[in-house]
């Protein structure tokens, strides 16, 4: 469990049909936090947002049944769900006879929950509200079309830096840039991500660079957004930060982690356009 090169990432597969919960696999957090500076006290708050868009099984008459899925993984779990063992979890329900959608939702809760060491929040959307689903940018002003000129793409912490100001700003800035890869198979990751502070001006320039600046760099979705949570707090030392990121769909699934160290409202779970 430990070891996220011992996961299904990267490797054939046989699919499974019939329910298997043990195809989950957690890797900690902790060895990552570790790495940025993160203790058992965390300087945050937050949840993983995950969308699953191939969700099905059979009822007890073998018909085969859709939904959408919503799953909330609290930053606090000791664990993430590597996200290809929760796509092979997913499909290992497609052959499987359930006797309702709630008696899904039961069993998704659960193993879920045990894997993440914490308790999961499941939502299920049926075919009747599928076409109240909604696209929505995050709000904030974009800074994609600063003219910069970019020369590092591993992450750059020393970029960061504030402008000079007499008070404190609110501000939400967000940017369509952010590309990491995956810590094991190396495939891109795509990403809008959205800050939110109050406090001395962050630097634009040097805000988007930074970002950008993680276009080479291997790590799983939450702990990229960590480490902009941590960065931009030992660079800037923003009373208030939130950060949000929403990555691209992969294998079914898209992964949207939020951290704040402030009682803000969790972030909307509206579809980007590239989501």
């Amino acid at each position: 469990m430990s070891n996220e090169q011992h996961s299904p990432l990267g490797k054939a597969v046989s699919y499974t049909a019939e329910y298997d919960p043990s195809l989950l696999f957690p890797i900690p957090r902790s060895g990552k936090r570790e790495e940025i500076g993160l203790g058992s006290t965390l300087p945050f708050m937050g949840v993983d947002i995950w969308n699953a868009y191939e969700l099905s099984w059979l009822n007890m008459r073998g018909k085969p049944q859709v939904a959408l899925a919503r799953f909330e993984v609290p930053a606090s779990s000791p664990n993430i769900i590597e996200s290809k063992s929760f796509k092979l979890y997913l499909n290992s329900f497609n052959q499987t006879r359930l006797t309702n959608a709630e008696a899904l939702a039961e069993l998704l809760r659960h193993d879920l929950s045990d894997a993440a060491g914490a308790t999961v929040h499941v939502e299920l959307i049926d075919t009747s509200a599928f076409g109240k689903q909604k696209l929505a940018e995050l709000d904030g002003y974009c800074i994609d079309n600063l003219d910069i000129d970019v020369e590092t793409y591993t992450p750059a912490p020393g970029i960061l830096h504030c402008d000079d100001a007499d008070s404190p700003v609110n501000e939400i800035l967000v940017s369509n840039l952010l590309k990491s890869n995956c810590l094991v198979t190396g495939q891109p990751d795509w990403a809008s991500v959205q800050i939110s502070y109050t406090g001395q001006p962050i630097n634009r320039e040097s805000l988007l660079r930074y970002l950008i600046s993680f276009r080479n760099h291997n790590e799983f979705h939450e702990q990229c957004v960590e480490r902009i949570f941590v960065d931009l707090m030992r660079s800037c030392a923003p009373l208030k930060l939130s950060v949000y990121a929403r990555y691209t769909r992969r294998g079914g699934l898209d992964i949207n982690p939020y951290r704040s160290n402030f009682n803000a409202p969790q972030p909307s779970n509206l579809r980007t356009a590239r989501q």
